[in-house]
């Protein structure tokens, strides 16, 4: 959230900037007509996500871990971690590809390229049932607290919490809310909802059996968003992003298996930071 702040700051700070260039030039505007458009971008996300109830299941066990914690794992800054071409997908990333099929709305499908990763070595409240000859932790259990340590759990969608989604988003030129009228610099509010796939590559390790790291459908997620984007030379923009949804993954692969998996849903928010450029062809 920190993050988000900061940047509306700075992007606030350079429309006062521009404003004050408007004082002294007052361009005749000529209308920037969106419709027929497509428009690309890439950026970056800060997520948080809510606490979640787990179930796994196999032959020999079924169990819930109740309220279990996530975090995300942004990289830390480096231009070669965040621009190197061999780097692009290891920090926290969106890609969308768009149209305008009409003046103020578009329709989207990208990647919202998220990381989750459950809190290691938090206790947590277990309720179900274990019979697979661990003696440490066979039994029936009902409310029962447990701690998730390295031989009863790790859970990671790290390559990772992928959201391939469509969006239907409203776009609105807001210029006249601060006094600009130009046709090179526009300010937009843009909002709307999405749906679509999870997608993730989840790494487990579970009752200290052999770890799992593959690629899987796993569910299906809904979300809503707003953001502020600004245009420059009629094609570029960069543009802040606040996004919020559900997530439910009700076929979580855990091993090689058919017959483990886990399942869960939970809420997420997004801060999102993104650069682009819109064209016809």
């Amino acid at each position: 959230m920190k993050t988000y702040i900061i940047t509306l700051a700075v992007l606030f700070l350079s429309i006062s900037s521009l404003l004050g260039q408007q004082n002294d030039i007052t361009p005749k505007k000529k209308k920037v007509l969106n419709k027929g458009k497509f428009f690309v971008y890439w950026g970056w996300n800060w997520a948080s996500f809510s606490k979640s109830d787990i179930r796994f299941k196999g032959n020999n066990y079924d169990f819930t871990l109740q309220s279990v914690k996530a975090h995300d794992t942004p990289s830390a800054f480096t231009f070669k971690k965040y621009f190197g071409i061999s780097n692009l997908t290891k920090p926290q990333t969106n890609a969308r590809i768009g149209y305008f099929f009409k003046e103020n709305y578009t329709i989207s499908i990208g990647v919202d390229h998220m990381k989750y990763v459950v809190d290691n070595d938090q206790f947590v409240d277990i309720d179900g049932n274990i019979n697979i000859g661990n003696v440490k932790y066979d039994g029936v259990y009902t409310g029962q607290q447990i701690q998730l340590t390295e031989d009863f759990l790790r859970l990671e969608h790290t390559d990772g919490l992928n959201y391939i989604n469509m969006q239907l988003y409203r776009f609105d030129d807001i210029s006249s809310w601060f006094g600009l009228d130009s046709d090179s610099f526009q300010i937009n509010a843009t909002e709307g909802l999405g749906f679509g796939l999870l997608f993730p590559k989840t790494d487990t390790t579970l009752l200290d059996m052999e770890r799992h790291d593959d690629y899987h459908i796993s569910g299906y997620g809904l979300s809503v968003g707003f953001g502020l984007n600004i245009t420059f030379l009629k094609h570029f923009f960069i543009q802040a992003d606040l996004k919020g949804g559900y997530i439910n993954m009700s076929n979580v692969k855990i091993s090689t298996n058919p017959a483990d998996s886990a399942s869960q849903d939970f809420f997420f928010l997004q801060n999102n930071i993104l650069v682009g450029g819109k064209f016809r062809i």
